[in-house]
């Protein structure tokens, strides 16, 4: 990771938003890293709250359209063609299909504001074809709060920015063990439904 804050330092603005787009693209590259550390180079003077606030933003934005763009071209091709292998049928992806029409905005939102899932929620809202504008504006407003928080952090912590990392570890691992059990609960659900 000391590599990429060397990019963000020599970057600005520009390591910030391209660091984010990528984290936002699912590649393995922790926000709770590059945010922090631009609010570290705010608490240094070398950047602007603000503007390290958008920098990540607009980032995360741009690479979960990338996302959303492979769910939506390559992804439900994929799904039709291998799905039933995965447990994944032409009536689970209508029903997705029905829950982004329905609750895809505040689906968007919300999940933006969760580590782990935060990224991936790109893929299947372009799969079940989200509305694009509205996707990009939740995305948006979800990522909002997000930067703002990590680079305040970053920011209040100062030299110490990298005291965040064990709690957003901890917090990394209460939503990885929610999800674990959720998919539990769906696959004896499925296994109980086939006796």
């Amino acid at each position: 990771m000391q590599q990429v804050t060397v990019i963000i330092a020599a970057m600005g603005y520009w390591g910030v938003g391209i660091g984010m787009a990528i984290e936002s693209a699912n590649v393995p590259l922790p926000s709770e890293v590059i945010l922090p550390f631009g609010g570290y180079l705010v608490y240094a003077g070398r950047l602007d709250f603000w503007g390290t606030v958008m920098a990540g933003t607009v980032g995360g934005t741009l690479g979960s359209i990338g996302s959303y763009y492979l769910g939506s071209k390559g992804g439900r091709p994929f799904l039709h063609k291998y799905g039933r292998y995965i447990g994944i049928s032409e009536r689970k992806l209508v029903l997705a299909d029905y829950w982004f029409a329905r609750y895809g905005e505040a689906t968007v939102f919300f999940t933006r504001l969760l580590p782990i899932v935060r990224t991936f929620i790109s893929l299947p809202a372009g799969i079940a074809r989200m509305n694009f504008k509205k996707f990009v504006i939740y995305t948006f407003l979800g990522s909002l709060p997000w930067s703002i928080l990590l680079v305040y952090v970053g920011y209040a912590l100062g030299q110490n920015w990298q005291a965040i990392k064990p709690w957003f570890h901890r917090l990394d691992l209460l939503v990885a063990a929610l999800l674990g059990m959720l998919l539990l609960y769906y696959f004896w659900g499925k296994i109980k439904g086939k006796r």
